[in-house]
């Protein structure tokens, strides 16, 4: 008999399910070993030794693997194919090979890698064993050790000079320092005047319904030889008044064929963002059922910057868009997409479903029985089991999609682009008004089959000639404003790490989670906005640690960690020329910094109680409530309720309210509960508002 490890329940059922009686599959259930909660872990005066413990709520797990390995011929450390899995694989060897009472030799034990759950792809790591990457497992051990000592150090100090309970983290500070500068940008922002002018036109005809079918609307481009920048009405009217007494032709026709070719199948990042504009998912959310596809064998490994695709897989799709969409639909070649990332590994893939044919999971019901966030129960609320299945449903063929068109030929369209002169005689003066229309035809749809891509055919422009004399229907200035950059949402803030170099594929759902859960940003309407928490976390830790938290130093840290995985450096060196010049500054800020105030928001009440002070909504561990603003003198308090705007819709007399489950996910309840226990997911339609998920 032999033992294979893995980290989780799920993986080990999957596996079991095409290996044969000569396995037997254990899980440890995630890390087995990790730094003590209750001390800093590590010895910075014995070369950053960092001091793992057993985790003491896995002794079940690790009792029943040493059962097992007692009995197997040889232990396979199948754990996850990145740094968090190597770890795992490391200390789960070391556990059971102890110096004492309890020891199996290092010769029983190998390491193995599969990208995917399938039978092919674990046989084949099976014949191929190797030992445990301990340059991984030192990257883990590296990242572990800064996060610790970052977080350790800092968090007793914002408790000093912010307040108790807070805490602070290397690359979290970092994306709350994104959210609270866009903010700031946006409010110091002052909108700018301009104007647009569009004009339509139409073909000279003497027959009523041929013009109503010739017309076409240009925009005005250019003025003379200078860019048409229109920026008050008086302009604007002077362009206007010109244009209606303006001579109209056809100055040019370009005509061309286009191709768009199809997007590279999925990394980590651009799944999540994906998610987030499809269906409005969390980082969380996205990774979360990803990880359950993984785990399912539905598709490779969820965590990676590659775009890199095998050849079988390769081989597998170009058979089935043949077969499915025809030749026409097939390339003459594989498409092969270069990874953008530095640090992404060859041997790594994209994600992509295991099995091609499969469109879509609907065999899959042990899925629905993934646990879900639960409201109260409500009539209209679908239960956890179909809502976490149509969502796996979803997320599976998002995938599918993009894979499955990645490898398909060009849509094509005819292009066509119609430039436009008026000419106007201003006091003798020819004034020149260039104008633009462009469209396109969708001829072939390509890849966009796949999506559902239909050929287009709606208003074409008309097929004008070059000089052809046009005759003026209207003119149509519109007033509009510059507009500030727009807040962060899950989409764009993940594409912005990711541009800026920090975090990793696994990081980017837990710190986007984390820093709303420490309530130092507020997710509203699908954007992230700074809580006053957040406000004066930043501003007293940039203020303090500019270097520590400046975007290209935390992204050289994350370029370093990467190096020592490839083992082109040694971890101890990077925490020896970090960790001196930070403890250092942190022992002057302690002792110079003032404290900081955090703003509270005003209510317009009066406390009841003391009858002087204001009430105000602070930020508390379990998010806002209303107190008094003479705390601590003044203890009254009460809670928060965020109305919406709309009555219950099941009892009529109570608010409907924004609440949070445990998991920090929103949902909107009655104010009356538990007298009235409705709740849904999605936000009550408003007069005159859509009705959105959430």
């Amino acid at each position: 008999m032999n033992l294979i490890v893995v980290e989780s329940p799920t993986k080990a059922r999957t596996l079991s399910r095409f290996l044969g009686k000569d396995y037997v599959i254990e899980a440890t259930m995630g890390h087995i070993k990790d730094l003590p909660k209750s001390k800093l872990g590590v010895d910075v005066e014995k070369n950053f030794k960092p001091d793992y413990l057993v985790v003491k709520s896995k002794d079940k797990s690790i009792k029943e693997i040493k059962e097992r390995a007692l009995k197997s011929k040889i232990i396979y450390l199948a754990t996850d194919p990145d740094r968090e899995g190597e770890a795992i694989a490391k200390h789960v060897e070391e556990v059971l090979h102890l110096n004492g009472q309890f020891s199996i030799s290092k010769d029983r034990f190998r390491r193995i890698v599969f990208h995917e759950i399938t039978k092919e792809a674990v046989e084949e790591a099976i014949k191929n064993p190797m030992k445990v990457n301990n340059d991984l497992v030192n990257a883990q051990i590296a990242r572990r050790v800064l996060d610790r000592l970052v977080g350790y150090k800092l968090s007793p100090l914002l408790w000093k000079k912010v307040r108790r309970g807070l805490s602070a983290g290397r690359v979290q500070t970092v994306t709350v320092r994104l959210i609270v500068e866009r903010e700031r940008e946006i409010e110091a922002f002052k909108p700018q005047e301009y104007w647009e002018i569009f004009v339509e036109l139409a073909r000279q005809s003497k027959r009523v319904k041929e013009q109503e079918s010739k017309r076409f609307i240009v925009k005005l481009i250019k003025i003379d030889s200078k860019k048409a920048d229109i920026n008050n009405k008086k302009d604007a009217d002077k362009v206007v008044s010109d244009l209606k007494m303006s001579d109209y032709k056809v100055a040019d026709v370009v005509k061309r064929e286009v191709r768009k070719n199809p997007y590279p199948p999925f990394t980590t990042s651009t799944m999540t963002q994906s998610a987030a504009r499809f269906f409005r998912w969390s980082a969380k959310r996205t990774m979360s059922i990803a990880q359950r596809l993984y785990e399912e064998g539905l598709i490779t490994y969820h965590r990676t910057d590659s775009t890199n695709l095998s050849e079988s897989s390769l081989k597998s799709v170009r058979a089935f868009i043949e077969s499915k969409f025809g030749k026409n639909y097939l390339p003459d070649t594989p498409r092969y997409y270069k990874t953008k990332s530095k640090v992404a590994q060859e041997a790594h893939e994209a994600i992509r479903p295991t099995n091609v044919r499969v469109q879509s999971p609907v065999t899959l019901r042990a899925i629905g029985s993934l646990s879900e966030p639960k409201a109260h129960s409500s009539r209209r609320q679908e239960t956890g089991a179909n809502h976490q299945s149509q969502d796996t449903r979803r997320l599976y063929e998002l995938i599918w999609k993009r894979f499955v068109s990645c490898q398909m030929e060009a849509s094509v369209y005819d292009e066509t682009k119609i430039d436009v002169l008026a000419l106007h005689k201003d006091e003798g003066k020819l004034i020149n008004y260039f104008l633009r229309a462009s469209g396109q035809i969708m001829k072939f749809d390509g890849w966009k089959a796949v999506w559902g891509g239909k050929i287009n055919e709606d208003n074409p422009l008309p097929d004008v000639n070059k000089e052809e004399p046009l005759k003026l229907i209207k003119v149509d200035p519109q007033q509009k404003f510059t507009e500030p950059p727009p807040r962060f949402g899950e989409a764009s803030l993940v594409r912005e790490l990711e541009k800026l170099g920090i975090g990793r594929p696994s990081t980017y759902a837990p710190i986007i989670s984390t820093i709303q859960v420490r309530n130092y940003v507020e997710k509203v309407e699908g954007k992230f906005h700074p809580t006053p928490i957040g406000n004066a976390v930043n501003d007293f830790l940039i203020n303090n640690f500019p270097s520590v938290f400046e975007y290209s130093f935390t992204a050289s840290m994350e370029e370093d960690l990467d190096n020592v995985a490839n083992g082109s450096r040694e971890w101890t060196t990077m925490m020896k020329e970090f960790y001196p010049p930070f403890e250092k500054k942190l022992d002057g800020i302690e002792e110079n910094a003032k404290r900081v105030k955090i703003e509270v928001e005003k209510t317009g009440r009066k406390c009841p109680s003391c009858k002087t002070g204001d009430l105000v909504i602070r930020i508390g561990r379990f998010g806002k409530f209303v107190s008094c603003s003479r705390f601590p003198e003044c203890t009254y308090r009460e809670k928060y309720l965020e109305k919406i705007g709309v009555k219950c819709e099941e009892c009529g007399k109570g608010d409907v309210i924004v609440k949070k489950t445990k998991t920090g996910r929103k949902f909107y309840g009655c104010s009356r509960y538990p007298k009235c226990n409705w709740a849904s997911w999605r936000k009550p339609r408003t007069e005159g508002q859509e009705q959105l998920t959430t």
